[in-house]
């Protein structure tokens, strides 16, 4: 199966470091559980649910991978977690990814991926694999490949978001992991973590006013029943399907950009490598 390479919200399947070694010798075959929080529909089930019919006709009698998608198994932060203990097996996270080391923060900066062509060269690059890879298995996990999320976009019951100032106020979920959150702060929303099974209630509820998704996730979670405005920021880095009955409205990303500076001037000094790291990525634009 050919890897795809691109994402920004940086899916990525990864394995308990150790597993590979041991199931080589077992005599039963192997049950690998590969976990996500995707909903059906979504191209995080779509990658693994074709990932696993792959895996499973190549190593047939010897390996079976079964997919738990919609958080099954537990949330990203649960599973990231489990993982390094075998439980589950294998994960598809994202975003979460930062709170394991934080130079995967990068991929938080705003606008730092351009396009799907940049993120293969950036995925491709050798100095960025040597910077995120090669510390995972001393911290008891191992990077399979690089799978594609996408472009995330903003959606709200509030008002359209044309300029980072439309969102001030907005209680806004974003996953976990801390320059999400710094990034919205810096426009003036309000963002909150919460596990992504739980968005879809709090939107319809009112404890949130909106949330921040590719297309595909927005599509499959069906948050155009509970959302007025899309505004299509393309914030972090999916080809997307979606005709929702929501208002959408093209935002001025310029200025969005020029209110991420004080987020990449913290992450260059906070995190270690962090300044080095966004001038290749830049640099491959």
């Amino acid at each position: 199966m050919k890897r795809v390479r691109f994402s920004l919200i940086f899916g990525v399947a990864m394995l308990t470091a150790g597993l590979w070694p041991a199931a080589a010798g077992a005599q039963q075959p192997v049950t690998i559980r590969l976990g996500h929080v995707g909903f059906p529909g979504s191209l995080f089930d779509i990658v693994s649910t074709r990932f696993a019919k792959d895996v499973n006709e190549a190593l047939k009698g010897r390996v079976e991978v079964k997919v738990f998608h919609s958080s099954q198994i537990g949330t990203d932060e649960q599973m990231i977690k489990g993982i390094r203990v075998g439980a589950p097996e294998m994960t598809y996270p994202s975003t979460i990814m930062s709170t394991v080391d934080q130079r995967y923060g990068v991929f938080e900066m705003p606008y730092i991926i351009v396009s799907r062509a940049h993120m293969k060269k950036v995925a491709d690059n050798k100095a960025v694999q040597k910077a995120l890879f090669d510390g995972l298995p001393a911290r008891g996990i191992r990077m399979l490949g690089v799978w594609e999320n996408g472009f995330r976009h903003i959606t709200n019951n509030r008002r359209p978001v044309k300029y980072p100032g439309d969102l001030n106020d907005i209680k806004l979920r974003v996953p976990g992991g801390v320059w999400r959150v710094k990034m919205f702060q810096a426009y003036g929303a309000k963002p909150s973590p919460m596990p992504f099974a739980e968005v879809y209630s709090a939107l319809q509820q009112g404890v949130m006013d909106g949330q921040e998704n590719p297309f595909s996730q927005i599509h499959s979670a069906k948050f155009l029943e509970v959302q007025k405005y899309l505004s299509l920021t393309g914030h972090v880095y999916t080809p997307g399907y979606l005709a929702p009955p929501m208002i959408v409205n093209e935002p001025d990303k310029e200025a969005f950009i020029r209110a991420s500076g004080a987020v990449y001037e913290e992450f260059g000094k906070q995190v270690a490598g962090g300044a080095e790291l966004v001038k290749i990525i830049q640099s491959l634009r």
